[in-house]
């Protein structure tokens, strides 16, 4: 256990010092974030529009996918304006209470976005395995059966992990190696004891997204498993639920790679951390759109008759 400092200095102020080694390079890296930034906006923006817009699209599985782009749109907007305005004008101080603030809504939106993906399996599922009780299953009354005990788990876990965060001493320097208010970022900088601050974060970390990203997995094995015995031609749904894996695997990877970062020894410089962490938000907030939305035949069709024609037009029958 550290000794605490003679003068018992707790800050309350911190410094975001993200990619501070780069140095005189540091605003170059405003055009590559900005453009994920505007692309992210963007996109998630247009797809919540389109779904509102068309009753044609007002099924569960378009409803997710609209629950899934609000999470991509918003998710950003916790971090980027302020990264921006970091790395360009050094506007880089932050309070602990708004830091604190910050990492509650970057975590509570990004365990939702994981489970929101459960939910997409599961709508998967039931629509390929069990196709005559679909409308059954997806009834919002029987639906909020699914989603609530995930909620009721995310919102307890991130609030354990901010509210132990908060009531640390920070007194060894008030300077966080990173563009945002991360977890194990902030909290390396408490004297004490931060042994239960690490093994609740790494159990947040391995109760939501990897034990979403398992149920999924093994949602979609039971589908491919379905389709194979079946015979049937589903080469519409397996190509979704490949393109499905295949995003969350990669943001998957973003995620244990920035956590676990910081608990094992490595040769990680503080630039890859901000990497990492950064690119777990933005990496699906930029592609989910693609994935989830222009892939979609149904949601192309109306993208493209707003493309030429200037206004959505009602999906024919």
């Amino acid at each position: 256990m550290q000794e605490l400092p003679v003068n018992n200095i707790s800050f309350t102020t911190f410094t975001l010092n993200g990619y501070h080694y780069l140095k005189e390079w540091r605003p170059i890296l405003t055009i590559p974030y900005l453009f994920m930034f505007l692309l992210s906006t963007t996109s998630n923006s247009f797809l919540i529009v389109l779904i509102i817009s068309q009753r044609a699209l007002h099924s569960p599985m378009f409803v997710l996918i609209g629950l899934v782009a609000a999470v991509d749109l918003f998710w950003p907007i916790f971090f980027v304006p302020h990264m921006l305005l970091n790395l360009l004008f050094d506007w880089n101080q932050i309070s602990l209470s708004g830091c604190l603030i910050q990492l509650f809504c970057i975590y509570i939106v990004g365990t939702f976005q994981s489970t929101v993906l459960l939910w997409m399996s599961l709508d998967r599922y039931f629509a390929i395995c069990k196709p005559l009780s679909y409308h059954k299953y997806m009834q919002m009354p029987n639906f909020l059966k699914y989603i609530i005990v995930p909620v009721i788990r995310n919102v307890i876990l991130i609030s354990t992990v901010v509210s132990l965060a908060g009531k640390l001493h920070y007194c060894m320097k008030n300077e966080i190696e990173h563009c945002f208010c991360e977890h194990m970022a902030v909290v390396q900088l408490a004297c004490g004891d931060i042994s239960i601050n690490n093994i609740i974060g790494l159990l947040t970390t391995f109760l939501v997204p990897t034990t979403d990203f398992v149920l999924i997995t093994v949602s979609y094995v039971i589908i491919f498993s379905s389709v194979i015995k079946s015979g049937k031609s589903h080469t519409k749904a397996v190509n979704t639920c490949v393109t499905h894996i295949i995003i969350i695997s990669v943001s998957l990877i973003f995620v244990l790679m920035a956590f676990l970062s910081y608990r094992v020894r490595n040769n990680f410089s503080p630039n890859i951390h901000t990497f990492l962490s950064t690119m777990y938000i933005l990496f699906p907030s930029c592609f989910n759109p693609i994935i989830y939305g222009l892939r979609i035949k149904e949601i192309r069709e109306q993208f493209l008759k707003f493309i030429n024609h200037g206004k959505i037009l009602p999906r024919k029958v």
